[in-house]
């Protein structure tokens, strides 16, 4: 896949969509698109450079210059340059070097696919802010679903909140009505996951077009939005521990 194309897109698409950044972004509470734009545009900013300089260790993006004033929000002009400079840093980059990421891999590699969810996943919620359905071609959702996975048991963060849960063996079943994709989630012990594709029956179970099920997985759309078999508290509680 494409990656650095992909990425170029979503950034236009976003910035397109940053005219009026008052709007309030129901999807990400407290921000409007003023809050939106900077952290993406700053989320760009921050994963250029640790690329650039080789970052071996954990860094925060609030530690990376971000070409703002103290207190200035980004804009759509904004957003762009800091997609260009990171594109080109990609393009440049060996992806088999070694380098600092919150996944599971420490390579250069890890770091254009989630940059393409961060940005498919924020142009939604901006989409939606301004009362549009968010569009996500079916390749590109089934791969989002799978990275999300796939990262999943590397966020700290959310796996202390699964293992609050108490949910151990409890298994979810997503399965794509549009597309050929399917796969259940297993929970682990200490809050971990694993998960497989392919067909096979879960605790609770949820159908509904890809690019719903990457976004129901991110906390953006309902499970009332799609159909729900099993044991529905057991999705809900589990998406909203899961979600990040």
């Amino acid at each position: 896949m494409d990656y650095h194309s992909q990425i170029e897109t979503e950034a236009a698409r976003l910035a397109a969509l940053a005219g009026d950044l008052s709007v309030p972004v129901p999807t990400c509470p407290g921000w409007t698109l003023a809050e939106l734009v900077t952290h993406v545009g700053q989320t760009h900013r921050w994963a250029a450079h640790v690329l650039r300089n080789r970052v071996q260790e954990r860094i925060w993006s609030r530690q990376v210059p971000s070409g703002l004033a103290e207190g200035q929000s980004g804009d759509a002009g904004w957003l762009r340059a800091g997609a260009a400079e990171l594109v080109k840093v990609l393009r440049e980059t060996d992806p088999s070097m070694e380098v600092w990421t919150w996944g599971p891999e420490r390579r250069a590699s890890w770091w254009p696919r989630r940059m393409l969810f961060e940005l498919v996943v924020h142009r939604a919620d901006a989409e939606l802010a301004l009362g549009a359905d968010p569009e996500i071609p079916a390749g590109t959702a089934i791969d989002g679903v799978e990275e999300f996975l796939h990262n999943l048991p590397s966020a700290a963060w959310v796996t202390k909140s699964l293992a609050a849960l108490g949910a151990e063996g409890a298994t979810i079943h997503l399965h794509a009505s549009d597309a050929d994709g399917e796969w259940t989630i297993t929970q682990g012990p200490a809050g971990t996951i694993s998960w497989a594709r392919g067909h096979a029956k879960g605790g609770a179970a949820v159908r509904g077009p890809v690019s719903d099920l990457l976004l129901l997985l991110y906390g953006r759309r309902s499970p009332a939005a799609l159909t729900v078999h099993g044991d529905a508290a057991l999705l809900e509680r589990w998406l909203s521990a899961a979600a990040f």
